[in-house]
Order: structure tokens, then C-alpha cells, then sequence
């Protein structure tokens, strides 16, 4: 319980050093943002350490993305059975993605970096979004020379009701895909796919309207050219049509990316992100990055629309009423 009181405690920290409903919303990096219930829920890269540290996971919740809620640990490296079995001096932990199905919630994440061994990704099962998750007991993919295994993402698709995990970037930037079994632990095998333009890593998949949007950051992740580009396909493997960049760099913020996309119950969207807010300048950037909220906008043919980074008050959610667990 000490370690869940100091976790909770910094997570506490970096809200209140954000200020309230304004952004950026608190320090972190590689969020991954859902709605769960009432409640928009962010999973970062970081702990009480910082983003850098990446010794463990956190979340935070918001009803009105006015105050946020530190929601304690999800799970921690040294909870990892098998995360030293490949020899290598150090490991951090990086870019959970998470996932639900039949009312149990699964956390993807990367276990790096790259050299000497190969990164790998692994995945811990919870029977509520707040955990405590516990891992499955192996890695479920591990990269090689060739592919750097990070940045998990996993998506559904409503059609024909099969899950897809998308992961890959930085060495070599190559996105590759899985689709996974019912029980989201186990990979039913690869779905060959092409890597499309100017992608980095950090894919991340929404559908809207029949067409499967593919978006990605680009640049190196520390420096002026990190931004968010994307993608449009008939389907969640492609063929992909690039589409250009929707989140670059601006007078007063810099890198943005490594984000997803969130829609809300009245049908609005919004992307969540991380960016340094600073002046441009070379790279690399050094401190804390930070997690900000945007709205996104569709254009009538379903294009993006560039997204205007704000300072101001973040959106809100609809007012409903909340529903007590």
C-alpha cells in the first residue's frame, strides 16, 4: 500500500501543477484515451519518477475535463514475470494502450528500448479499468533487428468483429499488425500490411463513417519535426491513402503527437496528445513532455481538419447524469 500512496500522490502532483480544465491538462506522454462510462480515462508513459522513469503505469479519470482523478497503479516492472529474461541492464516501460472486451479491460504496452535485445510487447489482464492488471506471463510480440516492437494499439473493428493490434515504429519505421484471438491475450497471426508515408510510430485507428482513419506520429520524438499524420483506408488494413499532417509544431508548442482519438457520446471528437510548450528551437527538447486535448473536425468529404493547439479551457463532456460503481 506505500507504493500505491506515493503513485497516487505524484499523480496528484502533476495534476494540480497543471492548474484545472486548462490546457496542457498535467505532465505525462503517450496517452491513450478512452471514454469508460461517464468518464473520459487517460493511460500515460510515466510514474511518480516522470515520464522518464517509466517504471510503471498510471491513469486518470475526468467526468468533466475540468478535474481530473489520479486512479493509483496499474502495475509495476518488477511485476513482470519475464521482463528479464532477455539479459538486457535496464527496461522501461512505454505507450500503454488499452483495450476492453466482455467486461474485462487489457493493457498493451512496450517493454524497451531496442538494444542491445529486441524491445517486446506484453499485456496484463484487469477486471476493472483501474486495475490491478495482471500480466499474461510472456510477451506477445517481440521485435528483432529489423522492427522495433512499441507502441501497441488495438481496435476492433464493428463490421466483422475482429481485433487488430498495430505496433512498430522508431528503428526502421515499420508498422506491422496482428489480428488477436477472442481472448486478447493470444495472437491468431499477421495481417501483412504496407507502412504508409512518413510514419514514425504511434499508430493509432479510429473508423467514422465507414472509413478506417490510420494516424501516426512522424520525426524523431524529441525534436521540432514530431508531429501526427494520417492515413484513410476501406477497411483496417488498407490499402492506405495518406493524407498529410493534422498536429505540427506552432509558435508555442513543439513535437506534438503520440496521441489517439476520442468520440464522445454527443458525437463530438477530440485527440489527446503530448507536446512540449515551448518556444521552436532545435532539438533534442529536454524535460517533461505534457498531455493536452483538442478537438478534432472532419471536413464534409471526411478529411481531417489541421488541429489548433490551445492553451485554453480543454472541452467539456456532456452533462449526464454519473453512475456510481
Amino acid at each position: 500500500m506505500k507504493t500505491l500512496s506515493a503513485f497516487a500522490a505524484g499523480l496528484a502532483l502533476t495534476v494540480a501543477a497543471a492548474g484545472i480544465a486548462r490546457n496542457p491538462q498535467f505532465e505525462g506522454a503517450d496517452p491513450h484515451a478512452m471514454m469508460i462510462g461517464d468518464e473520459l480515462w487517460i493511460f500515460p508513459t510515466g510514474g511518480p519518477g516522470g515520464s522518464w522513469a517509466a517504471d510503471r503505469f498510471g491513469a486518470f479519470s475526468s467526468r468533466d475535463l475540468k478535474t481530473w482523478r489520479p486512479r493509483g497503479e496499474l502495475i509495476r516492472r518488477d511485476q513482470i514475470g519475464w521482463i528479464k529474461d532477455d539479459g538486457a541492464p535496464e527496461h522501461f516501460l512505454w505507450a500503454p494502450g488499452v483495450a476492453t472486451r466482455n467486461g474485462r479491460y487489457y493493457l498493451y504496452y512496450s517493454v524497451g528500448p531496442q538494444n542491445p535485445t529486441p524491445s517486446r510487447i506484453g499485456v496484463a489482464v484487469a477486471d476493472r479499468p483501474e486495475g490491478p492488471y495482471r500480466d499474461s506471463g510472456r510477451p506477445l510480440i517481440t521485435g528483432d533487428k529489423r522492427f522495433e516492437a512499441i507502441d501497441p494499439m488495438v481496435f476492433t473493428d464493428r463490421r466483422s468483429g475482429k481485433t487488430y493490434l498495430y505496433a512498430g515504429g522508431s528503428a526502421g519505421g515499420t508498422l506491422r499488425v496482428w489480428e488477436l484471438q477472442p481472448d486478447m491475450v493470444t495472437i491468431a497471426g499477421e495481417v501483412k500490411v504496407a507502412t504508409p508515408p512518413n510514419f514514425t510510430e504511434g499508430a493509432f485507428m479510429h473508423e467514422r463513417g465507414g472509413t478506417y482513419y490510420l494516424s501516426y506520429s512522424h520525426g524523431r520524438f524529441n525534436g521540432p519535426d514530431y508531429s501526427v499524420h494520417y492515413a484513410t483506408a476501406p477497411s483496417p488494413t488498407g490499402p492506405w491513402r495518406y493524407r498529410g499532417a493534422i498536429l505540427t509544431g506552432d509558435a508555442r508548442h513543439q513535437g506534438p503527437g503520440h496521441h489517439s482519438f476520442v468520440t464522445l457520446p454527443d458525437g463530438r471528437w477530440l485527440i489527446v496528445y503530448h507536446r512540449w510548450d515551448r518556444a521552436p528551437g532545435p532539438g533534442p527538447f529536454q524535460g517533461e513532455r505534457v498531455v493536452a486535448i483538442d478537438h478534432i473536425t472532419y471536413a464534409s468529404d471526411g478529411r481531417i481538419r489541421p488541429v489548433r493547439m490551445t492553451d485554453n479551457d480543454a472541452p467539456v463532456l456532456p452533462a449526464r447524469p454519473f453512475r456510481t460503481k
